[in-house]
């Protein structure tokens, strides 16, 4: 449904923040939503059983702001305490937030601007990483060049007509009418990390028509402290948690049933993080490793990495980590990691066509699709 103005006001748009031992950056998340001009507004924050001083300082903050109240609950992880927000919720527009990050002022007057001029059930907008202790002013803020890309302005889109921003996963640079939200049956994942992905995926699915906003919407804290969830990839429950998620997304899409959108989800969504991971091949047990090798195959092993959207390097990697060489692998990753910074991999020409060259990698040996440059990338 279209959604309008209600008694010539906004519709009154709810945040949910789920809270768990960020004491540190609370206030900069929580200042930076009450800042909003967005003009009804109420902010729901979930202390998800904090050790800390989370609690006592969303506490503080609801004392002295009518719009944001504190709901309480036992650490049952992220998507719990989104779900457990939703339930707090009164509006009929619903967003999230991340208790480390901050939003620009006019992010949610944007969303609704896009969400009201499309009619849409949902809008995306992009986002900026945001490194607040970078040296050089330019690092502080960088808007990602795959999200640059993603988020041209289109009012209303069918996921047909827009594949590729499946790949833009995150719950909190989304605005959804809560009609859709309940309608669709939406919720986020419990117990697991990367709950993000199955729900956006869903949502995308399942939207009769979303809008693609280009405005920044989001900073997202990088952080270096080694607490984030993202900067523990190496432990085997993250990259379980990992291909549970890509497989629930994956199915999902399936089921949907368009066989254009499932090839460009397989090929340019669904491998896009793995890179990170094989990174970690050279240093990683045996048992880790042999979860990377057999999630591979799963999910790619039918079509092969040599098609997906990946740099050259980590086409090459996937292809060796699907026929079980593990020992290539790792020497490849070596190899990226023993260039000097900014240097890439040598090239060579190829009477098959250029392809890239790994110095101790008999190229006799290895799928040529698994070597080759695209065009772009020569």
């Amino acid at each position: 449904m279209r959604i309008g103005r209600r008694r010539g006001r906004q519709p009154r748009l709810s945040v949910v923040v789920p809270v768990y031992d960020v004491e540190d950056y609370l206030g900069q998340c929580l200042d930076s939503i009450l800042s909003s001009t967005y003009p009804e507004l109420e902010i729901v924050v979930v202390d998800d059983g904090s050790t800390d001083g989370s609690g006592a300082l969303a506490d503080e903050y609801a004392a002295k702001q009518a719009r944001l109240r504190v709901v309480h609950t036992s650490n049952h992880g992220l998507g719990a305490a989104r779900n457990e927000g939703l339930r707090h919720t009164t509006g009929e527009l619903v967003t999230f937030a991340d208790s480390d990050d901050v939003v620009p002022a006019g992010a949610y007057d944007a969303l609704a601007r896009q969400l009201r001029e499309g009619g849409c059930d949902f809008v995306t907008g992009s986002i900026a990483w945001w490194r607040p202790d970078a040296t050089d002013p330019a690092e502080v803020l960088v808007q990602p060049p795959w999200m640059r890309r993603l988020h041209r302005d289109r009012t209303d889109v069918r996921i047909e007509e827009a594949p590729e921003i499946l790949g833009d996963v995150f719950a909190w640079n989304k605005l959804f009418t809560r009609a859709f939200w309940d309608g669709a049956g939406l919720s986020w994942l419990e117990g697991h990390r990367y709950e993000d992905q199955p729900t956006t995926t869903e949502a995308y699915l399942k939207a009769r028509r979303f809008g693609i906003a280009p405005e920044i919407v989001y900073h997202w804290r990088i952080r270096t402290d080694g607490s984030s969830i993202t900067q523990q990839r190496f432990s085997l429950p993250d990259l379980e948690d990992r291909w549970l998620t890509k497989q629930l997304t994956a199915r999902s899409v399936a089921d949907h049933g368009s066989p254009e959108v499932s090839r460009i989800f397989t090929d340019r969504v669904l491998p896009g993080d793995l890179h990170r991971y094989f990174v970690l091949i050279p240093e990683a047990d045996d048992e880790w490793y042999a979860l990377l090798e057999s999630g591979v195959r799963e999910l790619f092993g039918s079509r092969s990495l040599t098609h997906s959207g990946l740099p050259p390097v980590h086409r090459l990697t996937g292809w060796l980590v699907e026929q079980g060489r593990r020992a290539d692998a790792a020497h490849v990753m070596r190899h990226v990691a023993s260039l000097p910074p900014g240097r890439r991999v040598a090239r060579v020409e190829d009477p098959r066509g250029l392809r890239i060259d790994v110095p101790g990698l008999d190229p006799a040996t290895v799928d040529f699709a698994a070597l080759a440059l695209r065009d772009h990338e020569a």
